[in-house]
């Protein structure tokens, strides 16, 4: 199938839907799908929907409300209490479930609220690649994936999104802060704001696409593989940063950025 073809089957789903509450993180992915869905139905018919959370830089909030006036939608901010959840504080291997399943109730509440027949989220065909137990609780609550259901990939939305100009087309790639941690170690909010410190660090160093994964006193940080030379000169800078930071020690992966990575070990033993 076609650029083409996937992006006209894409507004066949979602004229379908008639009326929809779209996930709406600011992202690649949820960008482009807000701004298909507003040329598709009429605005008054779509309610994006951001949440407002520890798992989630203040900032990445902040360019959502920005990106939802400039597509002209209505927006909703809804502040969620994953941390209530000892669940996911004990950071299970399928702790992704929790967190969406508890995100997707909520939406669906508001959806009925404000009358809208569906609730539709933004993963792509190459999200299917990954490790996502969030997949279960979104087939138990019905909620939608149309750029899974189209057949698009992260590329191919990244294409589109520059040809509609919309200015996340070459947005690093998003996941929430929690997926720095290893599976079985318990999330707290401190440790999530350290975590985006260091990263806000490192992007304001110019390394676009950033992980620093924790563990305890070490992180390991992911740059794109072109960058790592780049990080390994500016070594001393970055790690006497870091340990203001709480990192007794800092590395870097020699495999450069990837998502998914603190999977890797899981799914080997899989």
């Amino acid at each position: 199938m076609t650029l083409e073809e996937k992006l006209t089957k894409l507004k066949k789903i979602i004229s379908k839907y008639d009326s929809c509450l779209i996930a709406f993180s600011g992202g690649v992915d949820s960008t482009f799908l807000l701004k298909v869905a507003s040329l598709v139905l009429p605005k008054e018919k779509i309610l994006a929907v951001t949440a407002d959370s520890p798992l989630h830089p203040k900032e990445e909030l902040l360019f959502a409300k920005r990106l939802a006036r400039g597509i002209g939608m209505r927006h909703k901010v809804i502040k969620t209490d994953e941390f209530k959840s000892q669940r996911f504080i004990s950071n299970p291997v399928n702790r992704c479930y929790f967190c969406k399943k508890k995100l997707f109730k909520t939406l669906k509440k508001i959806s009925l609220k404000f009358r809208l027949n569906y609730v539709v989220e933004a993963s792509n065909l190459t999200d299917k690649t990954d490790f996502r137990p969030g997949e279960i609780a979104k087939k138990e609550l019905n909620i939608n994936s149309p750029l899974q259901e189209a057949g698009l990939t992260k590329e191919e939305i990244r294409k589109l999104s520059k040809r509609f100009g919309l200015r996340t087309w070459d947005k690093p790639s998003l996941a929430c802060l929690a997926s720095r941690i290893p599976y079985g170690m318990h999330i707290s909010v401190q440790l999530l704001s350290r975590i985006n410190k260091a990263e806000t660090y490192l992007k304001k160093l110019g390394f676009k696409q950033v992980r620093v994964r924790h563990y305890n006193g070490l992180c390991s940080i992911e740059v794109m593989e072109n960058d790592i030379p780049r990080l390994l000169n500016r070594r001393n800078q970055v790690t006497n940063k870091l340990k203001k930071f709480g990192y007794k020690y800092a590395s870097v992966d020699l495999k450069g950025y990837r998502t998914g990575s603190l999977n890797e070990a899981f799914t080997r033993k899989r």
